[in-house]
């Protein structure tokens, strides 16, 4: 399969803090692949290097094309959108409003307002609470909103951060089943950062272990989840 994501030698800091070493990664087009490691390893920092919101060196090659050195919003135009951490919805809007504003860059309304359809057949109960305000929904529902609200954009990689975080274990297995269905059947690449591993790798095609800002073992999910010194060792199960 060909990449859609190459990574090598990424860096990234805040200030005089460097929290990425030198970081080599690849995401193949079509394919889920997860980034696992503890609190503190640079997981989320890696979702923001990509989207270029914090300062990086390195390379990081997009379907032919490098990143590093471009705006966010360039980013995002060439078919990059995130679901971050805490999920950023806008709680003062609807869920409509909230689905708009993800179709922003998109000229085809049409196209959007078909895909808003869609939306509402995936998750029912974002259609039932179309013109509710987001921050009177349930964490699971923000969550939901917040995956939509990305897939507005008809991106080409999507990026997740702890999907599951704060979201009730019933609602959290329905979430991961649609972002399966959403992969096969839509075809798009996803970038997944989890805290829960196990989790992770029943979704993930592949997937790297991140220790202190470096790669630490990498390889097909199966693999990984099969190998007990490796999950004792990395992933505390």
């Amino acid at each position: 399969m060909p990449k859609l994501l190459e990574v090598s030698g990424l860096c990234a800091s805040y200030g005089a803090t460097q929290v990425l070493h030198g970081l080599d990664f690849a995401l193949e087009t079509g394919h889920i692949t997860a980034i696992l490691g503890a609190n503190g390893a640079g997981k989320t920092t890696t979702l923001r290097a990509l989207c270029q919101v914090v300062k990086t060196s390195g390379s990081i090659v997009l379907d032919g094309t490098q990143v590093v050195g471009k705006s966010t919003e360039s980013v995002v135009r060439m078919g990059v959108a995130q679901v971050p951490d805490g999920r950023g919805t806008f709680t003062g809007l609807t869920v409509e409003e909230n689905l708009r504003l993800g179709a922003y860059t998109r000229a085809n309304k049409a196209e959007a307002a078909a895909d808003m359809a869609r939306m509402f057949a995936r998750f029912p109960i974002l259609k039932e609470r179309r013109h509710q305000q987001a921050g009177t929904l349930s964490g699971g529902e923000q969550q939901m909103l917040a995956i939509s609200r990305a897939l507005m954009l008809r991106p080409r990689l999507l990026l997740l951060d702890e999907p599951s975080f704060g979201v009730a274990p019933l609602v959290v297995a329905e979430i991961f089943r649609i972002l399966r269905s959403i992969n096969q059947e839509d075809r798009v690449s996803m970038l997944l950062v989890e805290q829960n591993a196990s989790l992770a790798l029943d979704l993930a095609d592949h997937a790297y272990l991140l220790e202190t800002g470096r790669v630490a073992l990498s390889g097909p999910s199966e693999a990984i989840k099969n190998d007990e010194s490796v999950r004792r060792a990395y992933l505390g199960y």
